[in-house]
């Protein structure tokens, strides 16, 4: 695997996709299984390429667990990774141009620079219903 690439797992669940800032290929490139609720690729086309107009049809989805993509537009911070019984695994540090799609588990933020990101998720948006909120290590 590229290494501008990196899979975090727990066992054999995959907690996130990082794709750091450098990363190149020609072509189009998914990161994600074809089972996860939202898709992640890389798409790099030369000039002069025509992709078809197109609509997507109206497809019912059936989704367990909010995934989210975060695109880090500027700043520098910091992802504590969590499994599912909210026990601490590992982090990593993220700046801009890098993107992480968070799959599975739990996972907490420290913003170590003045920090802006763009972040996509399934909807519609739940509020506090939505989220289960735990003390992590950010807290310490």
């Amino acid at each position: 695997m590229n290494k501008n690439i990196e899979i975090i797992k727990n066992k054999e669940d995959i907690l996130a996709i990082i794709i750091c800032d450098g990363y190149q290929k020609d072509g189009i490139e998914f990161f994600t299984p074809g089972d996860f609720s939202q898709q992640l690729a890389f798409i790099s086309h030369k000039a002069g390429r025509v992709i078809e107009a197109h609509t997507h049809n109206k497809v019912k989805r059936d989704v367990h667990f909010t995934q989210e993509t975060i695109f880090i537009k500027e700043g520098k911070l910091k992802v504590n990774f969590y499994n599912s019984e909210r026990s601490y695994l590992e982090s990593r540090i993220l700046g801009a141009g890098d993107i992480i799609l968070l799959a599975s588990g739990g996972h907490g933020f420290e913003i170590l620079e003045d920090t802006e990101m763009i972040e996509v998720k399934q909807g519609p948006y739940l509020g506090d219903d939505d989220k289960t909120r735990f003390k992590g290590i950010e807290q310490l």
